[in-house]
């Protein structure tokens, strides 16, 4: 029995160790991640969202570089890795985050999230556009079975809103942010083939998504203005430490040890959390459409998952039947 699972864990390539430490990573990010969504909604209010996202960010980074700065690691990226890391802050820790602040305004969180766990096909797609990796046909399929998802678990909003804009317009920026986080998916994977830790280059893509949202509030003539109520303070250092420190971190390791693709599996896990978040404080309802909705974007995002089995090679010279 012992030679028989040591033959397996050969085969698949992957170590006891490895499958509980991917195991941890998956569940943080989740149980973070699902429960994010209701804070980043409680940010809403008198703070412009741009500085908003800044605040959040810039205390992050503050943490990740005194870590960096205790152990001993801290320095600066140059060349190729400084123009990645400064498109990585861009897509992942700028634009991303922009769209769903903005969607929050329109959609209940964990609406928002179940669009967001369609973030596995989007890394799959761009793995092929960017990295010129082969799409399995289970991807397609999944994708389809995502798209279908998300129509079904739509439907009750966009009919008792009569597919008001709002709706529509919270939906596009959900979509437009997951894409922006697929792209910052990639960039992360790049960076780690460079020899670079998630730690530090969450650090200074933080660092510089903070510094372009501040600069664009400048431009916009936005008050520089904060939130003082403990709700917002206490979602601010939420999202700052848990969300951000955290779940950034622990998710872009999966990246580096499993790939885009896979590691985006951990965003199926999303919307069952935070879809019972939002039931919570939000008063969102289930309805059987809007489950049958979420099987099937779940089922889609396993699909996309799933690896195809493998056949084994045959000896030289044999014949098949």
């Amino acid at each position: 029995m012992q030679s028989r699972k040591a033959a397996i864990d050969d085969t698949l390539g992957i170590e006891p160790p490895e499958i509980a430490m991917n195991a941890l990573l998956y569940l943080s990010t989740a149980l973070i991640w699902g429960t994010t969504w209701i804070a980043l909604k409680w940010e809403l209010g008198s703070t412009p969202i741009s500085l908003s996202i800044a605040y959040r960010f810039l205390l992050a980074s503050a943490v990740l570089f005194a870590i960096l700065a205790i152990r001993k690691q801290l320095r600066r990226p140059r060349g190729e890795a400084a123009r990645l890391v400064l498109a990585q802050g861009l897509a992942l820790f700028c634009l991303n985050f922009l769209c769903f602040y903005h969607a929050s305004h329109y959609l209940p969180s964990g609406l928002v999230a179940v669009v967001f766990s369609t973030a596995t096909l989007w890394n799959a797609l761009n793995a092929r556009l960017f990295l010129k990796r082969r799409i399995a046909p289970q991807v397609m399929a999944g994708g389809a079975l995502g798209l279908a998802g998300i129509v079904t678990l739509f439907w009750p909003e966009l009919v008792s809103h009569g597919a008001d804009t709002g709706t529509l317009i919270g939906l596009g920026l959900s979509v437009l942010g997951t894409l922006c986080f697929s792209t910052g998916n990639l960039l992360s994977a790049r960076l780690q083939t460079l020899g670079l830790k998630p730690l530090e280059t969450n650090a200074w893509a933080m660092l510089c998504g903070s510094l372009i949202l501040v600069a664009g509030s400048l431009v916009a003539g936005l008050p520089f203005t904060i939130d003082t109520s403990a709700r917002y303070l206490g979602a601010l250092a939420y999202l700052a430490i848990p969300g951000s420190v955290i779940g950034f971190t622990a998710y872009l390791m999966l990246v580096g040890r499993l790939g885009p693709e896979r590691a985006a599996y951990c965003t199926v896990l999303f919307p069952v959390v935070a879809l019972n978040v939002s039931v919570l404080f939000e008063g969102y309802h289930w309805t059987p459409l809007a489950l049958l909705g979420l099987v099937l974007v779940l089922a889609g995002n396993v699909l996309v998952f799933r690896q195809p089995k493998r056949t084994a090679a045959l000896p030289v010279g044999a014949k098949t039947v």
